[in-house]
């Protein structure tokens, strides 16, 4: 596949590089990992395949081979030579057509998922893109015109999608089948963001807590894959406290001196040595990832027990989702 127009911010993300926090790589990975995941699984791919994660603006793609493809998360506008089509399922494209993306009309990132994923070097057990440190991905960079990206081996499933969509009079055939888009982030209003109390939670005054679940945070534009900030009221501790970084993850919520949000998001440094209020619930990472410069959220707070039933349910439903992928394709005669 060749990249004829590169888009705002175009990369290829994995899972994410897991085993070396302890040497100071960050995980980095796709943003909205519920997207990412659903992707694969529509196309045929296992869970880790490498997809390609577009922000804000997509780009303008010219597919080489037969395959197929799907496109999941915020909603960019695809079309194909021209023509809308329709996300969240699995769709045939003959060789020589033109995947046009567009701007974000919903959310702020989309993943574009190819059968047999993209095919570039694997570094530290990942292909996903680490732009500050020049690793990963296509050469270490957001992709940008010119760039051929190979596509690699697809497994037995998706040969069978291709096998049963592949129309040699079609450019393009679409899926009668599609992920159920009522449980997905696409149906999903993004101005609650539920989090669990943080390490230093106590540490803040009752009137800073009580702000915290009560105010709108605004997104402001100096917010990228390492961390969103949000403005809003200023929020205070009881008393300075010192700190020493220490571990964080995806969603923690620090507050600097300042008095302004930061959640950490994929990019994260390993540590972190601000206090941290909450931690967004794992259910709601998609949401967090999908948010734009300017939009309000407000924090809810629930219990860790809550959270881990709120998660628990979002991976009851990905295995239904791919329960029912495989059911529909033995449908189609694969031996699986």
């Amino acid at each position: 596949m060749k990249i004829v127009k590169p888009g705002l911010q175009t990369t290829v993300q994995d899972a994410g590089r897991y085993g070396y926090q302890r040497y100071g790589v960050i995980v980095s990975g796709a943003m909205d990992q519920l997207a990412y995941r659903i992707g694969n699984l529509l196309v045929g791919n296992s869970n880790n395949e490498a997809a390609i994660e577009m922000t804000m603006k997509g780009p303008e793609i010219k597919l080489q081979e037969d395959t197929v493809i799907t496109m999941t998360g915020g909603d960019f506008s695809p079309k194909i030579n021209g023509e809308p089509v329709k996300m969240w399922r699995p769709i045939y494209v003959k060789a020589g057509t033109v995947l046009k993306f567009g701007a974000c009309t919903a959310g702020c990132r989309s993943y574009l998922a190819v059968a047999g994923g993209i095919d570039v070097p694997v570094i530290m057990n990942s292909r996903s893109t680490y732009i500050r440190a020049e690793i990963g991905g296509f050469e270490g960079r957001a992709l940008d015109a010119g760039d051929c990206l190979k596509i690699g081996e697809r497994s037995e499933k998706a040969n069978h999608i291709l096998q049963q969509l592949s129309d040699p009079d079609q450019s393009y055939v679409e899926s009668d089948w599609f992920s159920a888009s009522e449980w997905s982030t696409e149906a999903e209003k993004h101005d609650i963001l539920r989090v669990i109390p943080g390490r230093e939670w106590d540490n803040f005054t009752k009137e800073t807590q009580a702000k915290f679940t009560s105010t709108e945070f605004e997104l402001t534009p100096q917010s990228d894959r390492m961390g969103f900030r949000f403005k809003g009221e200023r929020l205070e501790l009881s008393d300075q406290v010192e700190m020493i970084s220490e571990a964080v993850t995806f969603g923690t919520i620090q507050v600097p001196s300042e008095g302004n949000l930061i959640a950490l998001l994929a990019d994260r440094q390993t540590t972190g040595g601000y206090p941290k209020i909450a931690q967004i619930a794992s259910v709601d990472y998609s949401k967090v990832a999908q948010l734009k410069p300017g939009e309000k959220v407000r924090f809810k707070l629930i219990t860790h027990p809550e959270a881990e039933t709120l998660y628990l349910e979002q991976e009851r439903h990905l295995q239904q989702l791919e329960q029912g992928i495989s059911l529909k394709l033995r449908e189609g005669g694969l031996n699986q």
